[in-house]
């Protein structure tokens, strides 16, 4: 029940402060843009514009939430309630995911490229939890918006570079246990696309818990004690 109140305070969140408008003049710009390339090109733009945003964008998308909660002293109010730390991020992963697959469906809809819709919106879906996940991870940890942007580089060169050399041809068999391949073997409908979503969900499992973990010490700072 927490969790479902939070969820529907974070969305009424996002669409307060732009999060909705933004993403809706996102996804308008990269539909322009996927018309005014060559065919031939547009399916791996198509792919790579809903890897790179519904998705990646929930990483920094995160730590402006994270980054606001603080400066509004959210989180202090938050670790002073009976709210849960998996509560919390569980709540916060969904509510990007929601708006990240949504517009990551338009985008591949319009693109063309969306071949088998529940891959596809597994696919958008986990990583959006996966990248906003990171952006949680490391946001818990850091006081303004200049660290966060240095501190998510290493991240988005470990996720994005595989992603890309995948999307654009380089897949040996053990790439497919990286993340970022796995989201554009989904998006992509390949052949290992059912392994591709359980390693995803695994992957997914993994940086959630080790958020839910990073965001309970931040918390527990915050409260000043030890339980």
């Amino acid at each position: 029940m927490r969790t479902k109140a939070l969820l529907i305070g974070d969305v009424r969140f996002q669409y307060k402060y732009g999060f909705y408008f933004i993403y809706l003049v996102f996804t308008l710009i990269y539909i322009s843009l996927l018309y005014a390339l060559p065919d031939t090109w547009r399916d791996q733009a198509a792919v790579l514009m809903i890897f790179s945003d519904p998705a990646a964008m929930g990483l920094y998308f995160m730590g402006a939430i994270v980054l606001f909660e603080k400066s509004e002293r959210v989180l202090n109010s938050i670790a002073i309630s009976p709210v849960k730390p998996l509560e919390y991020v569980t709540a916060k992963l969904i509510s990007l995911a929601i708006i990240s697959t949504i517009v990551g469906w338009l985008i591949g809809v319009f693109g063309g490229v969306v071949e088998n819709p529940f891959f596809f919106l597994l696919g958008v879906f986990l990583g959006s939890c996966l990248f906003s996940a990171v952006g949680l991870m490391v946001a818990a940890g850091i006081g303004t918006l200049n660290q966060f942007i240095v501190a998510t580089i290493p991240a988005e060169l470990i996720i994005n570079v595989p992603a890309i050399v995948y999307l654009f041809g380089w897949k040996p068999g053990w790439l497919i246990l990286h993340p970022g391949a796995s989201i554009i073997e989904l998006c992509q409908n390949g052949p290992n696309a059912w392994l591709a979503a359980i390693i995803l969900a695994v992957w997914v499992g993994i940086t959630a818990g080790v958020a839910r973990h990073t965001v309970a010490k931040s918390l527990q700072a915050l409260g000043g004690v030890k339980l």
